[in-house]
């Protein structure tokens, strides 16, 4: 499909795998970065979905073995993409332009670190054919399910994140920072969005989307999801430490505050 409609096209070098044909309207990104096992036991949960969407997974490459293709193709997914490039939000764009060069009409994220309750899809591809345009997971709002999340994360999220993106955006997301969301094509392909910038490389690209959705009057929806973190052992997460959790939150302030808004065109 033809994407020239879009005036920023800097995408990362990557590698395509195609397993077999596009069967889906929708199709179900997990991004993902030597995330091992974690990884592993989430497709095997996936899997068994994979006829309501077809999985693509977008990788930055690893190196321990999560995203054999041979275990890929076992588990029912349609497409392998890997770039060198880093960043999630680098791994995020490429995920993007793949599903809308291939036709799709909506894209559901998760993250791979298999905290995300991913029997959940079902409920990402109603809204979708419902016509909504973001649909954000919580766990906080009635029915969500959270488990084992940080105290100060889940302090952020609630008291720094939420009012952040309520200024810029006009929302009030009960788990902004959520990884498992889905888009619609239209939202997209608006010309005032431009998701396919060099400048998203990290945390931005999902921020934005967040805050643009709204400010653009799309339609926006929260659904309840389950985010569960382990009982024990290392937090499965990218985000570790002060100089990690600093840059999160000065990007989301640059976002809210413009500095991320597309170019106008002339």
């Amino acid at each position: 499909m033809n994407l020239s409609k879009f005036k920023f096209q800097e995408i990362p070098l990557f590698e395509t795998l195609e397993f077999k044909q596009r069967s889906t309207k929708y199709c179900f990104i997990p991004i993902v970065y030597n995330e091992g096992e974690r990884f592993r036991t989430q497709l095997r949960r996936m899997s068994k979905r994979a006829g309501l969407a077809d999985i693509i997974v977008a990788a930055r490459e690893s190196d321990d073995g999560c995203v054999d293709p041979d275990f890929l193709k076992q588990h029912g997914v349609r497409t392998l993409l890997l770039t060198k490039a880093k960043g999630g939000a680098t791994a995020i764009r490429m995920g993007f332009w793949y599903a809308l060069e291939q036709g799709y009409e909506g894209f559901v994220l998760s993250d791979g670190h298999n905290k995300d309750g991913v029997e959940a899809l079902p409920d990402y591809l109603q809204k979708l054919d419902e016509g909504w345009d973001f649909i954000q997971g919580t766990r906080f709002c009635l029915g969500g399910v959270e488990k084992n999340t940080p105290l100060l994360r889940k302090w952020g999220i609630r008291w720094i994140m939420a009012p952040l993106l309520w200024i810029g955006g006009g929302f009030w997301y009960t788990d902004g920072t959520n990884g498992f969301r889905a888009y619609s094509r239209r939202l997209l392909e608006d010309p005032r969005v431009e998701p396919f910038r060099e400048c998203f490389s990290h945390f931005n690209i999902q921020y934005f989307l967040s805050y643009i959705a709204p400010k653009l009057k799309y339609r926006v929806v929260e659904i309840p999801v389950s985010r569960v973190y382990p009982d024990s052992g290392q937090v499965p997460t990218k985000v570790v430490g002060f100089r990690q959790n600093f840059m999160a939150f000065w990007e989301m302030v640059r976002t809210v505050f413009g500095k991320y808004d597309a170019p106008r065109r002339p």
